[in-house]
């Protein structure tokens, strides 16, 4: 993954300083420069933060003159890539007073690079009024626009504020998502995916019969069915029985299940726990399974917490057995602190649990 440094590099905000200079036709950008000459130390987010309050220093305060700026800098195509990302969150600083002309600005700036972050603050300040001009954008003939459109909405966008309006009621939205889920593009259909994963979350009834209507309307197609199991996948992992009916995958599945068979009882912190499993079809029809296991690990209070882990999805044939070994790391990662104690691992096929076994992790070496 690309450093802070790599994304926004001082060469980068100087290449900035000179265009931006060039575009109001004035000698130099004197804070951006200054900017580029102390950045060690900054992560992203604070590289961001702080070439976007130089980019409004440089630049008038006035809107319409700002703009004007940036504008003529659009005609430059070395405005691109990262040094376009804190030109957009100076957009959302300067434009959120004069709202449409700012998006109508992100609108042409999102092709450099994505605008999903700085179209954030127009729809924090008044949701109704910017999704009247994202809607228009769901039409657009550019591909990156109209991703801007299921992007930028989304309710728990990474890396960016949240949407609390939306994240309580997402409906207003929905309209948007209608409107891109069977879009030509599949870099828009997986944003729309992604925002549908977004809504589930807080919402999955409605995330559900979302999916469903797009399923059964009109030119459904294998990309629509990819959407949707991309966008109920976090349903799908929690084992909710309505998501899972709807794509096929029957909680009731008449199936045996052996296992799972630890071969490793005792684990340390940087080995593997290794398990057998066996799934055998008892029904009458094909299935589709879709095969996970869970492991509960030991909290610091004792208590235990499951995390989901995927093994796979595929048919099975009346008396057709799938056999199969799994090894689960659990080297050291930052996102999670092993405690020592017995954990379960257990086996769920499309949502139910099927099997469980133990065994002790060992987290004092």
């Amino acid at each position: 993954m690309p450093t802070a440094d790599e994304l926004l590099s001082a060469d980068t905000v100087s290449n900035l300083a000179r265009l931006l200079a060039r575009a109001g036709r004035r000698p130099s950008s004197p804070a951006l420069t200054a900017r580029a000459a102390s950045l060690d130390g900054l992560g992203f987010r604070a590289r961001v933060d702080a070439v976007r309050d130089a980019v409004l220093t440089d630049l008038p305060d006035d809107w319409t003159a700002f703009e004007a700026v940036l504008r003529t800098a659009l005609d430059d195509p070395g405005l691109t890539g990262w040094m376009t990302f804190p030109v957009n969150e100076a957009v959302a600083v300067r434009g959120l007073a004069a709202f449409e002309p700012g998006l109508a600005l992100l609108h042409d700036l999102t092709p450099r690079l994505t605008a999903e972050s700085a179209v954030r603050p127009f729809l924090r300040a008044d949701p109704a009024r910017a999704l009247a001009v994202v809607a228009d954008w769901t039409g657009d003939q550019d591909p990156h626009v109209r991703r801007l459109a299921g992007e930028g909405t989304r309710p728990r966008l990474p890396w960016a504020p949240r949407l609390p309006a939306f994240i309580a009621d997402p409906r207003p939205v929905l309209p948007v998502l209608d409107a891109l889920h069977r879009d030509p593009s599949e870099y828009v259909r997986r944003s729309v995916a992604n925002h549908l994963n977004d809504i589930s979350r807080d919402h999955p009834a409605l995330a559900v019969k979302t999916a469903a209507r797009w399923r059964t309307g009109p030119g459904t197609d294998p990309a629509t069915d990819r959407v949707v199991r991309h966008g109920l996948r976090t349903l799908i992992k929690a084992g909710r029985p309505d998501a899972l009916t709807l794509l096929g995958h029957s909680p009731d599945v008449p199936v045996t299940v052996g296992g799972p068979v630890v071969t490793t009882p005792r684990v340390a912190v940087g080995e593997y726990l290794v398990f057998d499993y066996t799934v055998t079809h008892t029904g009458p029809l094909p299935a589709e399974l879709v095969i996970d296991y869970v492991v509960h690990h030991v909290k610091a209070n004792g208590a235990r917490t499951p995390k989901v882990f995927k093994l796979t999805t595929r048919g099975l044939a009346p008396g057709e057995v799938l056999t199969g070994t799994r090894r689960h790391s659990f080297k050291p990662i930052t996102t999670r602190r092993y405690h020592s104690g017995e954990h379960l691992v257990q086996l769920q096929v499309n949502g139910r649990v099927r099997g469980e076994a133990s065994f002790i992790l060992d987290a004092t070496g």
